[in-house]
């Protein structure tokens, strides 16, 4: 499962870093509404939930869905603005069409809500489709739905009104410690762009995104940064070669930012979530976790590892080699005495758990002992909670 961009011949210009505050609302939002995905955060959650007043506490409620499992797509500007209210201003000039569909998205469900040509807001059959996706998501879901398609300009109004009560209530208090940071992280992130290349700019940002080089019109490998392999040096990278970005993220899709440019923002209150929005024709925007004080990239296993580890462990006779490795190194042969197996069927199983990352193996003369890395299994849970989360 993956989100596949396209940037073939896309200038590094137009690759963008950079801070929004509407974005990081959007996250603070969100881990107020799914408290369970951001445990190191609950002190603040529980202080602001304790503040809030509850007309405005309603409010939050009454719209949660536009953040809180997937995002509404102008909830996270392609073009961020230095002020909140420039944002929001630019989701003002957004005409009803796009706004209703983009809200439509989270109102009935992750999936993309497709009406072909026909507009929810003129017809009859395509809006009743909208209603039944959102009365299938719930009661609340279905008022929203109702009130959008009967009344746009109101709803818009009042979702503006309910963030501006946020930026009143908690968010223009944190903003200026959280717009150094980030602009800390950009700052970085140009700099790897400029003197590296979008490779190891896209390493920095999260392990779940890679850039996966094409070809030039030669059938030579291309790096990525449009370059074939006799043509590298320390040059400032121009515009990028076949190559697509690819994002670890539970959609499959294919698009292409070939016009449009790539808006990558990052956040402090949206770790550990790698949100990815790419409505047609628009701007695709990646926001990620922001690097650690050290400028450390969160750390992130792919699902395809989490998901070959829990294959490899979910083999009884493997989970019987894990047990036993786990109390201390072991040869092929002991391994085989130790459980009444032969050598060759050993030498498989350990060769699978090997190839998901779990052993380590160290040559002593004649013998090689296998060990359990204990950190990789220590960690699979929460391994897999990121996976699922992203």
């Amino acid at each position: 499962m993956a989100l596949r961009i396209d940037i073939t011949g896309l200038p590094t210009t137009r690759l963008r870093f950079a801070a929004s505050p509407l974005a990081e609302l959007t996250a603070m939002l969100h881990a107020l509404s799914a408290a369970g995905h951001h445990p190191h955060l609950a002190g603040w959650t529980a202080d602001v939930r304790g503040r809030l007043r509850p007309e405005l506490a309603e409010r939050l409620l009454e719209a949660e869905f536009l953040w809180r499992s997937s995002r509404a797509d102008f909830l996270l500007p392609a073009r961020p603005r230095p002020t909140l209210h420039e944002e929001l201003d630019d989701v003002d000039r957004i005409d009803d069409e796009r706004y209703v569909a983009a809200a439509l998205v989270t109102t009935c469900g992750n999936d993309r809500v497709h009406f072909g040509d026909a507009s929810p807001l003129t017809d009859s059959a395509a809006r009743d489709r909208a209603l039944e996706r959102a009365q299938a998501r719930g009661a609340v879901q279905e008022a929203f739905a109702e009130r959008l398609l009967a009344d746009p300009a109101a709803v818009r109004t009042r979702v503006r009104g309910t963030l501006e009560q946020c930026a009143d209530a908690f968010f223009d208090a944190a903003w200026p410690a959280l717009a150094a940071r980030l602009a800390t992280d950009v700052r970085v992130k140009h700099d790897l762009l400029a003197r590296k290349g979008l490779a190891d700019a896209l390493a920095s940002v999260s392990a779940a995104m890679v850039l996966v080089p094409g070809t030039d019109n030669g059938g030579r490998e291309r790096d990525g940064e449009g370059r074939s392999g006799e043509a590298r040096s320390g040059r400032k990278p121009g515009p990028v070669g076949g190559a697509h970005i690819v994002v670890d993220k539970l959609q499959d899709a294919a698009i292409t930012a070939r016009r449009t440019g790539v808006t990558f923002i990052p956040t402090v209150f949206g770790t550990p979530h790698l949100v990815a929005v790419h409505a047609h024709t628009r701007r695709p925007v990646l926001q990620y976790p922001v690097a650690d004080e050290r400028g450390t990239a969160d750390p992130v296993v792919s699902l395809g590892i989490v998901e070959r580890r829990l294959k490899a462990l979910a083999h009884p006779v493997r989970l019987r080699l894990v047990r036993t490795l786990a109390r201390g190194p072991h040869t092929t042969g002991e391994l085989a005495d130790a459980w009444g197996l032969t050598a060759p069927e050993v030498s498989r199983h350990l060769a699978e758990l090997r190839r998901a990352g779990l052993l380590d193996a160290q040559r002593h003369g004649r013998y090689v002992r296998y060990s359990l890395d204990a950190t990789a299994l220590t960690t699979l849970g929460a391994d897999l909670l990121s996976a699922v989360l992203r």
